[in-house]
């Protein structure tokens, strides 16, 4: 395992104390088992989708959570569906668990499914106090007198 020094960072970067915790975060979920295979497309600035090939999956087995900032996909087959018997299996239908760790304000848009691809819609939708705004050279900070 890497260890990654994260010192200088801190030393140009303030407010950033939580990048070490991402960055473990990141480092666990390296150690995910690979079982879906997964898309992460870019469609505009701040638009995103993940596409989770799910083949045997129905909808009513499939769970999307959203925990703080961890994307959390479930797939549960029924008990019924294991007891069939297979020639040969090349079609893998186990259950799984993956983790997508969201950037701040990132949310979820909408979920689907077609043809054995899940669909899941992001975009990062940055609060007006957050976007950038222009200071005037000799103005004053007005604060609320209340």
């Amino acid at each position: 395992m890497r260890n990654i020094d994260l010192s200088p960072l801190y030393r140009s970067f303030i407010g950033f104390d939580h990048l070490a915790s991402l960055a473990d975060a990141a480092n666990r979920n390296d150690k995910q088992n690979s079982y879906p295979p997964y898309n992460i497309e870019l469609l505009a600035e701040d638009k995103y989708r993940i596409t989770m090939a799910v083949a045997g999956f129905a909808k009513p087995e499939l769970s999307i959570e959203v925990q703080e900032n961890t994307l959390k996909v479930t797939g549960t087959k029924s008990e019924k569906e294991r007891e069939r018997k297979f020639l040969h299996k090349g079609i893998s239908e186990r259950n799984f668990e993956r983790k997508f760790q969201l950037g701040d304000h990132v949310k979820v848009l909408a979920a689907d499914i077609e043809n054995g691809l899940l669909h899941i819609d992001l975009e990062r939708l940055i609060p007006e106090a957050k976007k950038p705004r222009s200071i005037e050279i000799g103005s004053k900070l007005i604060e609320n007198e209340n």
